[in-house]
């Protein structure tokens, strides 16, 4: 995720490594380079302009103090700046009148089905009671794809297959939710372009009969500027209340996160990535600026690994590694609730000074699959008890693994280190239970 804004952004600032103050000179060249990652970037130009501009105001004749260096503190300006355009302060749901009815608009493909069943997912976990509503009646699939999400994530649906008046479809959503104690209501419309005057009217018919709380307005991060002017033609007819970048996961230049704010004057109160439903997290705009400029974001992994990590269950397994008793049954478990987490490679960038590190890595999602279908291959008996493997036991593992018995040997030695290491480091371990070395994780 902006990987290349991130590398373009550090490369400006070493116009002023060895520098002892910031001038003209050195903040000029700087400056040129960042209008230029910008620009890169997708963003518009007169944003970018704005941008440096604002930039240079409070950068010229900085003086630097207490060891400080010129890049250090231009690379504070420039994070306080990108969190100022990116809206200064994460933006919540109103979810103050029950039931919440929120509308979810945008183009088609832009992810807006999927978002609705993360949103419900998340609402979900916020002991929130969520309905969702397949409003889209032109996309054939649309409505089995939303019914699908919602016996997946165990939440109600409201599908009239027969109806084909969005509108009715909404009023009477509303209806059944009031009806049957749905607090939050999920309506999920119809992809439509802005140019579409047919379209445009049905979504703004929908917003008028209804008077949701929350508009969203579902944008695919990867659309760069073009995404910023749809954003403003469906803004100008539905006046909506906040911003939803998807596919986060992709090869996002940056252009819709940097622009959308200064454009249409709306916050992102989401981002997405992946197809996972727990793949939904609050835009928080200073946390974004630190992930571009490559500073991580482990405020965001703490609080992903909180809500995947139950502390009792955390402290069961503690005492656990303290024994040295840490079996393969937990590894399995630990390994699929960081799979829950999110994307591997996305959660690893989060770390301080590892975006750089794993530019060249490719991290797949299904990292942990050769470990899961080892430890799977397992009896009860042998996950429990790791002492118990003798040859004859792993030759049947690797046989049902799909592995040689090499590959077998080289999983438990790994195993029996990092069992080692975490009984070493369970004294001090910070979150959650999962340390040490992550077998099958290669580059």
């Amino acid at each position: 995720m902006f990987n290349s804004l991130s590398e373009k952004l550090e490369s400006a600032f070493k116009h002023l490594k060895g520098q002892a103050r910031i001038n003209e000179l050195n903040v000029a060249n700087t400056l040129k380079d960042i209008r230029k990652a910008l620009l890169d970037a997708d963003v518009n130009f007169k944003i970018a302009k704005e941008f440096t501009d604002s930039i240079k105001e409070k950068a010229i004749g900085e003086k630097v103090i207490n060891a400080i260096s010129p890049g250090q503190l231009m690379t504070k300006i420039v994070q306080d700046e990108l969190t100022a355009l990116m809206g200064a302060e994460a933006s919540m749901l109103d979810l103050s009148k029950s039931p919440t009815i929120i509308l979810v608009a945008g183009l088609q493909g832009s992810g807006k089905t999927t978002f609705s069943g993360k949103l419900a997912t998340y609402l979900k976990a916020q002991k929130k009671s969520p309905l969702l509503v397949a409003a889209d009646i032109y996309r054939p699939a649309a409505m089995d794809q939303l019914t699908v999400l919602a016996e997946q994530i165990g939440v109600d649906i409201f599908v009239e297959r027969e109806n084909k008046d969005a509108v009715s479809i909404a009023q009477n959503a509303i209806a059944y939710a009031k009806a049957n104690n749905k607090n939050v209501i999920i309506i999920d419309t119809a992809g439509r372009l802005a140019v579409d005057e047919l379209m445009m009217n049905e979504v703004a018919n929908i917003k008028n009969a209804i008077q949701p709380q929350e508009i969203l307005f579902v944008v695919d991060a990867m659309t760069g500027q073009d995404a910023v002017n749809t954003a403003k033609a469906f803004n100008d007819r539905l006046d909506f209340t906040g911003v939803v970048l998807t596919k986060l996961d992709g090869d996002t230049r940056g252009g819709a996160a940097l622009s959308i704010k200064y454009t249409v004057n709306k916050p992102i109160k989401f981002m997405s990535s992946g197809e996972k439903m727990e793949t939904l997290d609050i835009f928080y705009p200073e946390r974004m600026a630190q992930r571009i400029l490559g500073m991580g974001d482990i405020t965001s992994l703490v609080e992903k690994a909180q809500a995947q990590f139950d502390e009792a269950e955390a402290k069961k397994l503690e005492k656990k590694i303290r024994k040295n008793q840490f079996d393969f049954e937990d590894f399995l478990t630990q390994i699929q609730q960081i799979k829950k987490m999110g994307n591997l490679k996305d959660l690893m960038g989060m770390i301080p000074g590892m975006g750089k590190s794993l530019k060249d890595i490719d991290i797949k999602d299904d990292a942990f699959k050769g470990v899961e279908a080892i430890i799977q291959s397992m009896t009860v008996v042998e996950r429990r008890n790791p002492d118990v493997l003798n040859p004859s036991r792993k030759q049947r593992i690797a046989k049902g693994a799909g592995k040689d018995l090499g590959e077998i040997n080289a999983f438990i030695k790994q195993f029996d280190q990092m069992k080692q290491m975490m009984k070493q480091m369970s004294g001090s371990m910070p979150g959650g239970p999962m340390g040490g070395k992550m077998p099958g994780l290669r580059r």
